[in-house]
Order: C-alpha cells, then sequence, then structure tokens
C-alpha cells in the first residue's frame, strides 16, 4: 500500500473503528468477538483500500464484509451462540435525559430481546432500527433482495412485539401498538 492510501485508510479506521465495533457487537454479543470482527472486516477493507475508496458508499462496504463475516462464521463452525447480557457503554449519559437508570434498563431489555433472534433476523433488526439503514441500504449490505429484508424484519419484529421481555406498556423498539392501547 502506498504511503498516502495507508494514510488515508488509517484514518478511515480511525473514526470507523467504535461503530463497526458497535455494530459487531450488535450481531454477535460479544464484545471481544465483536473487536475481532470489525478487525477482519477492517483487514480485509485494506487489502482492497485502492478499489473501496472510490466506491459510492465505503461504509456499506466495510458493514457488509462485516455482515458476511459474522454470518461466514456460523457456516464454517457451528457453535452456540450466547450472547452478553448488556453492552458497554463507554458514552457519558445526557444530562437531559429523563431517567438514565431506566433507559439503560429498557436497553439491556432490548438487548435481550434481540437474542432470541435467529442471526439473520437479528441483523435486519440491527441494520434497519439500531443504525437506521434503508430497507435498500440493509439488503445491500445483507446481500439480499429487498423483500427478504422486508419479511425477515416483519418476522422479527413479531416475535418481538410477543417478547416477554417487552411486555409492558413502553414500546422501546417498536412502534406498533399493543392491544388495549390506544
Amino acid at each position: 500500500m502506498k504511503a498516502t492510501d495507508e494514510a488515508e485508510f488509517r484514518d478511515f479506521m480511525a473514526t470507523r473503528w467504535p461503530a463497526l465495533v458497535r455494530t459487531a457487537y450488535l450481531l454477535s454479543g460479544d464484545r471481544h468477538l465483536a473487536e475481532d470482527l470489525a478487525q477482519v472486516a477492517l483487514e480485509k477493507t485494506a487489502m482492497a483500500w485502492s478499489r473501496v475508496r472510490d466506491a459510492h458508499d465505503v461504509d456499506a462496504y466495510v458493514r457488509r464484509i462485516l455482515v458476511n463475516t459474522h454470518l461466514s462464521r456460523f457456516r464454517r463452525k457451528r457453535v452456540q451462540e450466547v450472547l452478553a447480557p448488556s453492552m458497554p457503554d463507554p458514552a457519558a449519559p445526557d444530562p437531559a435525559a429523563p431517567d438514565p437508570a431506566q433507559r439503560l434498563a429498557d436497553r439491556e431489555l432490548v438487548l435481550a430481546a434481540l437474542a432470541t433472534l435467529p442471526r439473520r433476523q437479528r441483523a435486519v433488526i440491527v441494520l434497519r432500527y439500531w443504525e437506521d439503514r434503508s430497507e435498500s441500504q440493509t439488503a445491500e449490505i445483507l446481500g439480499c433482495a429487498i423483500g427478504t429484508v422486508r419479511s425477515q424484519a416483519h418476522k422479527a419484529l413479531a416475535k418481538l412485539r410477543v417478547s416477554p421481555l417487552l411486555a409492558d406498556d413502553d414500546p422501546l423498539l417498536l412502534d406498533a401498538p399493543k392491544e388495549g392501547r390506544a
């Protein structure tokens, strides 16, 4: 890699590392595995940096590598997935937030509910709602059709709606009305 390309890649890597690790954690549920996934994604990106940097959306390209690396991990090894009970959040709490303790408890409930979803559905939910990606961006990252993203999101949201972890009246992740609520 040329010195200018290396400097450009290092800048890219430094700015995208936290977001990639966060996404990888949401996909895998394990902090150490998330760091490994992000590192592999960046390694693959570095190897093709001369092509990647000219891509329309470099972030989408790297996220697709990240998701594919996570999904291929299951193809190679049939391991039982055990998600961590909570994600470390190094960000300082927002002083304007109504109740930081409740937000943290809600977040852990959402993460626990996500852990009950199959890996493909969880990937769709993480990309669509946590990362706020469009259906077409999610489909591109996952390498599938937009209809697949819609059906996987529909199935995942249906499972989350009936999840006992999200049974209270506080709509954490879901904006669809529950029965008995206006």
